[in-house]
């Protein structure tokens, strides 16, 4: 899979409500949690969209635009959207987006590409990354010529990425990890303070 034919797409535009504020502007360790992500793909991408509807900080690059949804409400299926009618609009020759959430702090960039190599052997419009048998559907490969089918069943009232890619018969890469997961994720401050420990014991 050629990187310089994929946009990269993260997606920070929740509302956080199981954190009560805006988990991605939190620090953990020394930085921001958006940052983390952003350290691991920056060099990866030509383009990398950071999709939020709230006045963010993260480290600036002239690599990274700051868009917000086409239309709040819709979930991160309305963030792809919006990366995709972004490519449109702005007429680049990308045919695919790679989504990632803005809470996962642990994520590598081997992991990406571990996973851009799994799916040279598969045809197919739309793959999600699994660890240890359970899907990520923030960390998805999307093509674009999904649009149009994703702009119909928005308007449609479809909200659940889950639902959806599970309509469009979407594939999904697995990963095993013995010990600490590379996808563990943030919804809690629970969930912040085991981040923490993590961060001290590595």
């Amino acid at each position: 899979m050629n990187h310089s034919n994929i946009l990269g797409v993260v997606l920070a535009g929740g509302k956080s409500q199981r954190f009560g504020e805006d988990k991605c502007q939190v620090k953990l360790g020394d930085k921001l949690l958006i940052n983390y992500i952003l350290s691991e793909i920056i060099d990866e991408f030509k383009d990398i969209l950071l999709i939020s509807n709230n006045k963010i900080k993260y480290n600036h690059s002239n690599k990274i635009s700051l868009v917000k949804d086409l239309k709040k409400g819709l979930g991160p299926l309305g963030g792809i959207l919006t990366a995709m009618k972004w490519i449109k609009k702005n007429n680049e020759s990308y045919k695919w987006i790679l989504t990632f959430p803005s809470d996962t702090p642990f994520f590598k960039k081997q992991h990406l590409n571990n996973f851009l190599e799994e799916i040279r052997s598969y045809e197919g419009q739309l793959f999600f990354i699994n660890s240890n048998d359970t899907r990520h559907n923030i960390f998805g490969l999307w093509s674009i010529d999904l649009l149009d089918r994703l702009e119909k069943d928005l308007d449609n009232g479809e909200r659940k990425v889950e639902m959806w890619a599970n309509k469009i018969g979407g594939k999904s890469i697995n990963m095993k990890f013995e010990n600490k997961d590379p996808f563990f994720n943030i919804n809690t401050k629970e969930d912040l303070i085991k981040a923490e420990e993590y961060l001290e014991n590595d």
